[in-house]
């Protein structure tokens, strides 16, 4: 919950540089909120939430909504329960945040920054202060992605929410549920508006990368069992031909991951760099096996040969 606001804060951040901040809104279909808790002290469970908004405001002021009714714990009854004792019927909670848009500084397409934010939960008349650390990741020239870098715990109590699960311990006939509940977060936000058109439709520029070509053959190689250089050329991986400039996840013929598909990366030496280092981290979700490169000079070799035998 705390990655939404922290998510406004990069957004506007981003377009800091410009003459006039943008408002951002939530992807609902790419993003995700979950929750864990332990019952009998030893059954582990995950469950979530399917219906986000929410938007960042060119000011900075962040308001994200959570459907209370969409909470999914994959049982009928339980999600019912939930929702009548715990949640009292609210409908909505709400997380409400203003953000010191000097605190990041603009984001370049594939850059990446860890931020501190605060944020204030409202649940069925509860208010629930707390803070944690967000990764904040610019996936293209219109769209960020925010997540909790560390676990959020929030406290039952705090959300005066105590009542409720006790009804459901005695509903379930439970020894015990947990009352201190660990939150993480994915959330994608995309710009707005007639900017976020002019923005995506600004030519591309390939800047030219100070790479070893012959050692980034030789780094392909790890890469080769998957994905070609040839023209539709599809095996386990897309074929990587034209990559430079192309937006990730649309090439004809492949069947893309859903976080692939929606992340809005405009591929370049920047977002490589970023995705060959830590590809799960990078796009979480998405399909793709190889764990990254842990050595720069591979990296900045391997998009080297890349841009040699490949040119967007």
């Amino acid at each position: 919950m705390k990655l939404l606001l922290k998510a406004v804060t990069i957004a506007s951040a981003i377009v800091a540089t410009q003459a006039l901040a943008e408002t951002w809104t939530l992807a609902p279909e790419s993003s995700h909120l979950a929750y864990g808790t332990i019952k009998k002290d030893t059954v582990g469970e995950v469950n979530s939430f399917t219906g986000l908004s929410g938007h960042v405001t060119p000011d900075g002021q962040v308001e994200i909504q959570i459907d209370l009714s969409s909470v999914e714990t994959n049982i009928d009854i339980r999600n019912e329960r939930m929702i009548e004792h715990v949640f009292r019927k609210a409908g909505t909670a709400s997380l409400k945040a203003k953000f010191d848009m000097a605190e990041v500084s603009s984001l370049s397409v594939g850059e990446t920054a860890l931020v501190d934010a605060d944020a204030m939960l409202s649940l069925a008349g509860a208010e629930v202060a707390f803070d944690a650390e967000m990764f904040v990741a610019r996936l293209s020239d219109t769209s960020v992605t925010v997540s909790t870098n560390d676990m959020v715990f929030i406290s039952t109590e705090d959300a005066a929410v105590n009542t409720g699960v006790d009804k459901l311990m005695e509903l379930a006939n439970l020894p015990s549920i947990t009352r201190t509940v660990p939150v993480t977060a994915r959330l994608i936000f995309n710009m707005d508006g007639e900017q976020a058109a002019v923005t995506s439709a600004a030519p591309i520029a390939v800047a030219a990368v100070a790479g070893d070509t012959k050692a980034g053959k030789k780094v392909f190689r790890k890469c080769s069992a998957c994905h070609k250089l040839a023209e539709n050329r599809h095996s386990v991986g897309p074929s990587l031909h034209g990559i430079f400039g192309a937006t990730a996840g649309q090439a004809a013929g492949f069947r893309y991951s859903s976080p692939l598909k929606e992340s809005g990366i405009v591929w370049n030496a920047e977002t490589l760099t970023t995705f060959l280092s830590d590809p799960r981290g990078t796009i979480p979700g998405n399909r793709m096996q190889f764990p990254g490169l842990r050595n720069e000079k591979d990296v900045s070799n391997l998009i080297a040969y890349l841009q040699a035998e490949t040119p967007g």
